[in-house]
């Protein structure tokens, strides 16, 4: 396989998901008419691969630093892995579950002022760390894919440059998944 190739296919995927998610997002698609028993528990999944995320990844950091090339590529790949399947459950959960918006204490879908006033200024706080989940989020995947690439191939140089963009994203991203857990949880009513 190319460079050119590998380009190609990590730009396919990314737009792929985020044209997925961008969809999912304006809940434009049909959804059972009963909820699968089992959404309630996704949130809660979602928020433990994302922190075993984040431990993996330090752990990665350490191993390298270390020497340990074997394990340092195991447990990226592990933390890989567990990506791509909070992924799946991630889109799994947002095709199927009402909106849930901060600060809606009763469940009725709209956050009143009483409710804005109730939570303060911890909802400004919600969703700058939100928005900056979100955006690193989207533009995570392809640096995600390309470190691996490089990894892989033993591309040494090419992957510590990615890496020290990629690293800290992803880190972020998965430590604020689980913040972003954290704050809107009080709030799911299904």
């Amino acid at each position: 396989m190319t460079d050119k190739f590998i380009f190609r296919f990590v730009a396919a995927v990314s737009i792929f998901v985020f044209v997925v998610v961008l969809i999912l997002s304006m809940k434009i698609l049909p959804k059972p008419a009963v909820l699968p028993s089992f959404m309630h528990v996704l949130p809660l999944l979602n928020a433990y691969l994302n922190g075993t995320c984040s431990i993996l990844l330090v752990t990665s950091l350490y191993l390298i630093t270390h020497g340990n090339i074997t394990w340092h590529k195991r447990v990226n790949i592990l933390a890989f892995c567990l990506s791509s399947l909070f992924l799946v459950s991630y889109i799994l959960f947002h095709w199927l579950a009402p909106e849930t918006r901060y600060g809606d204490l009763d469940g009725n879908g709209i956050v009143s002022a009483m409710e804005k006033a109730a939570v303060g200024n911890l909802r400004y706080i919600y969703f700058v760390i939100l928005i900056s989940h979100i955006i690193l989020a989207a533009g995570v995947l392809p640096l995600i894919l390309l470190s691996f690439y490089y990894g892989l191939k033993m591309e040494v140089i090419k992957h510590k440059k990615l890496v020290r963009w990629t690293f800290p994203i992803w880190l972020y991203v998965t430590v604020t998944g689980v913040v972003v857990y954290i704050l809107i949880s009080p709030y799911y009513h299904f």
